[in-house]
């Protein structure tokens, strides 16, 4: 069990994600200040309602750690920092907000594999190429921007699965799903499905000539 500064956003943080950050609201100010004083390490979990300036939001319970690899303070005491999500938590308790919100967390680990998964793993992680080359290729013909023009996967399995979360357009509480399971195989399974729905999706955006879907639709 730690204790975790947190800066709640409304978009979902993935292990191996980059996170920009424009932090301009004091209270977040002063999170930065204390983070960059200690680990460098801070909690991202998802608004699931309201805003993540001036309070009064509601959180997840569970969120990923990020690791600032940059930071950069503005005259104005504004920062400009580069962050990466590396593990996840699961909240246990709320703390009263000290400035910027805090909690008390701790670890979310998948459950072990069981013997003999590997080949199953394996070839969910291969299950998800070609979806994910797909609709990245139907995202960049409809012109979106920040589409990579390669794509390589991991050949761990479990970081596989975090790449194609962080590539494809997932909306937050379908990130989320993904973000809490704790079964890498239900994870793959779960991102092979999304892909399915968002595949067929862009397909027909792409048929009609309609605008491309948003991760907040």
């Amino acid at each position: 069990m730690s204790t975790l500064p947190m800066f709640p956003l409304g978009n979902v943080l993935f292990p191996h994600m980059v996170l920009p950050l424009h932090v301009f609201e004091p209270r977040y100010r002063a999170l930065v200040d204390d983070v960059l004083a200690g680990d460098k390490r801070f909690g991202v979990p998802l608004i699931t309602r309201g805003h993540e300036v001036g309070g009064g939001d509601e959180r997840t319970d569970v969120g990923t750690v990020a690791q600032i690899l940059r930071a950069e303070q503005l005259d104005d005491g504004r920062w400009l920092v580069v962050g990466l999500g590396t593990s996840r938590f699961r909240v246990t308790r709320w703390l009263p907000d000290d400035r910027y919100p805090i909690a008390e967390v701790e670890p979310l680990d998948d459950a072990p594999a069981a013997t003999g998964d590997d080949h199953d793993l394996t070839t969910a992680r291969e299950r998800l190429v070609g979806p994910l080359r797909r609709v990245l290729a139907m995202l960049s013909e409809l012109g979106e921007d920040g589409v990579p023009a390669t794509l390589e996967l991991d050949d761990d399995p479990e970081v596989a699965g975090w790449q194609t979360a962080v590539l494809a357009p997932l909306n937050p509480l379908d990130a989320q799903r993904v973000l809490a399971s704790t079964d890498l195989g239900d994870r793959l399974a779960m991102l092979d499905e999304l892909l399915e729905g968002i595949e067929q999706l862009l397909g027909f955006q792409l048929a009609t000539g309609g605008p491309t879907a948003s991760a907040d639709d």
